[in-house]
């Protein structure tokens, strides 16, 4: 998807560039004309490679997909009573540590649903795993009790999930944006395995998940 929409960025940059100078040299000879609809048209040409370019900037860290797949491993252990470890593994190697509270764990994602249109660009449903959290079983203790919070997600200079809602010009290239998450209770230790469908997250308790 990424090299796509490079390819794109540059081709129509290039082309920018190209009616630019025909543009230039239509001004030299006086053909007021063909200067202007050639300054149109490099315009027109330079909009749609920073569109491209910003497409390819702000889907940085996002996954596609187009059937379940795995979106991490998580591994769990417990410290306490209402207090365990959880190690997130990533299918591209990253691996992290938080220590959540609670007798669950939360996570959830952004899901990026595009149109037909953007398709052909390559760009199909897209994923990014966004928090996990600890959770409480007792509602009382959920909303009195610490709670732990933290980012799955990678700082971007833009992010597709929050540019969409910002900007109507995308509108016409996503089908849909939204949230999706979901929770699972720990045992004192356990592996899970958290999947990421068409419909949404959800997570399976596995024997064994790679280490």
């Amino acid at each position: 998807m990424a090299t796509t929409l490079v390819v794109l960025t540059v081709i129509f940059a290039l082309l920018s560039v190209t009616f630019f100078i025909v543009a230039i040299w239509a001004l030299k000879n006086k053909r007021l004309l063909r200067t202007a609809a050639n300054t149109v048209f490099a315009l027109l040409l330079l909009s749609l490679s920073a569109l491209f370019a910003t497409l390819t900037i702000s889907t940085q860290g996002y996954r596609a997909f187009t059937h379940e797949e795995v979106a991490a491993f998580v591994s769990t252990q417990r410290i306490d009573a209402q207090r365990f470890q959880a190690r997130v593994r990533f299918p591209d190697g990253r691996d992290t540590t938080f220590v959540l509270a609670g007798d669950e764990f939360y996570i959830d994602a952004h899901i990026l649903k595009w149109k037909p249109l953007a398709n052909l660009l390559g760009l199909h449903t897209d994923y990014e795993l966004d928090r996990i959290s600890g959770r409480y079983l007792d509602l009382a203790e959920e909303q009195s009790s610490p709670r732990t919070l933290f980012a799955l997600s990678r700082a971007k200079p833009l992010d597709i999930f929050h540019l969409r809602r910002r900007s109507p010009l995308l509108a016409p290239l996503v089908d849909a944006e939204y949230g999706s998450g979901t929770f699972i209770a720990t045992d004192d230790q356990a592996e899970f395995e958290v999947r990421v469908s068409t419909s949404g997250l959800l997570i399976r308790k596995t024997a064994a998940a790679p280490r």
